[in-house]
């Protein structure tokens, strides 16, 4: 297969190859952007894989910097771009079932696309647009097929973190995967047991935002994959509910982690130690929890000014993204006209701080000052006092004496 019109991206990177194989060795653009190159999809990085030793890549070109030199990864300055460039090699000895114990480098293009994880990934793209396909992966790409490269027991036990790139491509490119890569993922499933939260999770988001969640979902539960992730062991049931959602436009991991919890049913305080185990970062949980209030007000009819106020208008988007799975969700500019109706969209806007209800209402600093500020801003929240200084004020001389 020739491709005539490669892709913009590749056109800066093909002066690299080029000079690679003017000094006599082999050199391809390969996994993931020939993949994305044959189905038309966006590519966001390339790959290069090369028969030159690193040793040999540094006498070939002037600027180079070693950025996993062990795995035989250098990268190449001199065109302006870096380029990394990485040996043929094969590997062996995974003990930790994640990253090989040996690397041997090697001069065969065969042997190092035998070692990847599957056909549609195992493809070569020489930088005249010839694609070399050794392990069937066009045809599988015709058929939208995932298939393990050779054993799949042995691709899983190399890597059990494939497990899970295998049902999140399921998801990203709504393809199927083959019977036997399905049944060696369910052979292995307790190795991802092995693997670090952090790896999962992404891999996890990335299935959640995918073109066709419910595929990915499926073979993830099917599989068993889902009892050797964080909480979600014994929650088939509750997940399973997610396979009958059918409206899937999430676009952001806050509304994908906002969709799980919502479906396990989880409470803020449960949500919070949930998204901890998966090693997410305090900012997303911040979010997660933000929305959740206007999830369950959206749920009952029920969405109160104040719940709009708490959320913010992020929040409240993505919260309203949320319930379009569940057929909750109202008109996003009904929802937005009804959050641009708040008096004030934060603590900020108050008409009245600290310093002049010190000065002006003889509120002493303290927890009661804090306690103060905070009904003051529900009750014009509410609507029940305007955002006017001397009426704040008034009403804080108030609070006071009522202690």
């Amino acid at each position: 297969m020739i491709i005539k019109h490669l892709p913009p991206i590749f056109e800066p990177a093909r002066p690299v190859l080029q000079k690679i194989e003017e000094a006599g060795f082999e050199a391809y653009f390969v996994g993931g952007c020939v993949r994305d190159t044959i189905l038309g999809d966006s590519i966001h990085d390339i790959d290069i894989a090369t028969s030159a030793y690193p040793s040999e890549i540094k006498a070939i070109f002037n600027r180079t910097v070693d950025t996993g030199i062990e795995h035989g990864t250098v990268m190449i300055l001199d065109h302006g771009t870096g380029y990394e460039t990485t040996t043929f090699r094969t590997e062996s000895g995974y003990q930790d079932f994640r990253r090989p114990d040996k690397v041997t480098f090697v001069r065969s293009l065969s042997e190092d696309l035998k070692r990847r994880d599957f056909t549609i990934n195992a493809l070569a793209l020489k930088e005249n647009g010839e694609v070399i396909d050794l392990f069937n992966g066009l045809d599988d790409l015709k058929h939208h097929l995932i298939k393990a490269v050779g054993d799949p027991n042995e691709r899983f036990h190399e890597d059990a973190l494939r497990m899970m790139r295998a049902v999140r491509f399921a998801s990203k490119l709504d393809f199927v995967i083959a019977t036997k890569t399905l049944n060696g993922i369910k052979q292995n499933a307790p190795l991802l047991d092995k693997i670090a939260v952090e790896r999962i999770r992404v891999e996890f988001e990335n299935l959640l935002l995918g073109q066709n969640p419910v595929a990915g979902l499926n073979d993830f539960l099917q599989t068993g994959l889902y009892q050797y992730c964080p909480g979600l062991s014994g929650q088939k049931e509750k997940l399973s509910g997610l396979l009958l959602l059918n409206n899937w436009q999430l676009q952001n991991n806050e509304q994908a982690w906002a969709t799980l919890v919502t479906q396990l049913g989880l409470s803020l305080q449960e949500s919070g130690k949930f998204l901890r185990r998966w090693k997410t970062s305090n900012e997303l949980i911040t979010n997660v929890k933000k929305m959740l209030p206007v999830i369950a007000g959206l749920r009952t009819s029920d969405l109160s000014p104040l719940t709009l106020f708490k959320a913010g208008k992020k929040a409240v988007q993505d919260a309203n993204q949320v319930a379009k799975l569940y057929g909750w969700a109202i008109p996003d500019e009904q929802l937005m006209k009804q959050y641009d109706l708040l008096p004030i969209k934060s603590g900020k806007e108050l008409a009245v701080n600290g310093g002049v209800l010190i000065s002006n209402a003889g509120v002493k600093p303290g927890p009661l000052l804090g306690k103060i500020i905070r009904k003051l801003t529900v009750q014009v929240v509410n609507g029940e006092l305007p955002n006017d200084r001397e009426a704040l004020i008034n009403e804080a001389e108030k609070l006071k004496k009522e202690g």
